[in-house]
Parts: C-alpha cells; structure tokens; sequence
C-alpha cells in the first residue's frame, strides 16, 4: 500500500490537481457529476450524455466528452474548452467544499461496504497485482478518519448537507439499481433537457449493464491509464475497466467480518455523531423519502 501510495503520488501531483480545479470557470448551466469513487460516476457521466447527445458513442473515453475536473491539467485538457452539447458536463470526485461554485452538482450516495468493495477490485489488474494486497489491508484506508477533507466520510457528510440545495441533486445508487426509469427522468428534469418516449428508451439502454459491458473499452479510464503507464511505470493493457457486475450488497461475500464490522464502527463515529444515522440504510431510506415527495410535490 506504500508503494501504490508512491505511484499516485508519480501519477499527479496536489499542485497539478490544485491547477486543474482553478482553472475551471463554471457556468450556472454546468452539470458535475460528484460522486465519491465507485459510487456511481461513470454511470452517471454516460446517462448525462446520452440524455444531451441523443446517443452519442463516438469517444474512447467518457471522460473526453465529459472531463473530469481534477485530471486536466495532467491529461492536457482544456477544461473550459467546448463540448458536444449542451449543457456542459463534467466529472468529479471532489466535496461540495473543494468545488468552484458557480455550477449545478449531480452525487450518487453508495453504500460504503459496496463501494470498499468495487475501488478493491478496480485496482486490481491495475495498480495491484491480483492478490498482492489483502482486502482487509486496502480498507485500512477506508477506515482512516482524514483532516484534509478527501475520503469516503468526508465526501458523505459534505453532500448530504447540501441536500436541501436547489442545485444539488442527490440520488443514491441502490435506488438507480432498482428504478433507474425514474433516475433518468430526475437527471433530464434537473439538468434541463426535454426527456420524450423515444431518448427515455434510448438512455435506459445505452446506461444499461449490459450495453456498457458491450462497450467497456468507452469505460476503461484510457486517458488515466495511458497517464500511469507513462509516469508510474505501469504494465501496458492494465485492467482498468469500471463496468463490472454492477449490483448491491456484493460486499457481503467478500469482506471479512472484522472489516465489516470496522466499517459499521468508523460509520457510527464519523458520520452518526454529525448526520444522525445509525447506518447507511437507514440514510438510504431518508433520501429515498425526500426523492418520493419530491416527486409527488412536482406533479
């Protein structure tokens, strides 16, 4: 974990990420997507586009056509250059905090143990040989309460507390699972774009599992990982796909029971004390409260 400490650290420097955040100019009309790693980002990043372009997939990279924030600089990127349509799109994994304003703001909450689960098994193949590092290693991590506001936690409470914010839309990504017409139908809404029969259909489709696996070298991160091959020292061709099986409550068969149980523990510390949640379901639910009477106040 030291030596993929060191590789990021190759990677991009805090003064080049610090670059690429104040070099953007926000537009009110801008939509960023924020989630926290493996929350539901890429999903996100290609129903935005669909809804916008009617079905565009002539890119290698979902992050060329709608740019992560942090990575532009690095990737030479120009952040506020033009994009496909509008409104312009772009993604994130930063606080609500350590976002310019200026912008509307789109974040999936997910449940943490699923999450832990899905960055474990991105890196693998990538910056991790399968096997070389324990999951119960990986998540120490995780189970860190950090003071430089990064992190799960962090990310968490920041958006949470920001759910009455007009420009705000949350959603959480076991409701996008389970009804994902009626999340395509509050991002076209929020985001301003007319939604008819016909782009619903297509949107669903084209955010589907199934049609992202088919066409997962889109999703691969191919500019990140051309980036880590160069400055890291990487083997060519790493597995860096992030369309993998999808789903919730995965975590379940794969974290050993200390882990989950450190995770409930760091969840009762960090997140219950400020949010007063006993757990993440229960979190869940809350949201998924305000989603329904929302919807109810609209018709």
């Amino acid at each position: 974990m030291a030596e993929l400490g060191a590789l990021n650290g190759r990677l991009m420097s805090a003064e080049v990420l610090e670059q690429s955040i104040k070099a953007y100019r926000p537009r009110p009309t801008d939509v960023i997507i924020s989630p926290a790693g493996k929350c539901g980002t890429t999903w996100l990043q290609q129903t935005f586009h669909t809804l916008r372009t009617r079905g565009d997939m002539d890119f290698d990279d979902i992050s060329r056509v709608v740019p992560w924030i942090e990575t532009a600089a690095a990737l030479g990127l120009d952040i506020n250059g033009p994009q496909r349509a509008e409104p312009r799109g772009f993604k994130s994994h930063l606080t609500f905090e350590q976002l310019p304003r200026g912008a509307r703001y789109v974040v999936s909450l997910r449940n943490p143990k699923d999450a832990l689960v899905s960055m474990y098994r991105f890196m693998e193949g990538w910056f991790l040989e399968p096997g070389a590092v324990p999951i119960a290693e990986f998540a120490r991590g995780w189970l860190t309460e950090r003071k430089d506001g990064s992190g799960y936690w962090n990310h968490l409470i920041s958006w949470w507390e920001q759910r009455d914010n007009p420009d705000v839309l949350l959603l959480s990504y076991e409701q996008m699972t389970i009804d994902p017409e009626s999340n395509v139908r509050r991002l076209a809404a929020f985001c301003g774009l007319a939604l008819e029969d016909d782009l619903l259909k297509l949107t669903l489709e084209h955010s589907s599992l199934a049609f992202m696996l088919a066409h997962k070298d889109r999703f691969d991160d191919a500019m990140m990982r051309r980036l880590s091959e160069e400055r890291a020292n990487l083997p060519p061709g790493g597995d860096s796909a992030k369309v993998r099986k999808g789903g919730v409550g995965g975590h379940a068969g794969e974290l050993p029971p200390e882990v989950d149980a450190a995770m409930d523990a760091m969840w009762a510390k960090v997140v219950t004390p400020k949010l007063g949640f006993a757990d993440y379901a229960a979190m869940e639910a809350a949201l998924r409260a305000r989603s329904t009477i929302n919807a109810e106040e609209r018709r």
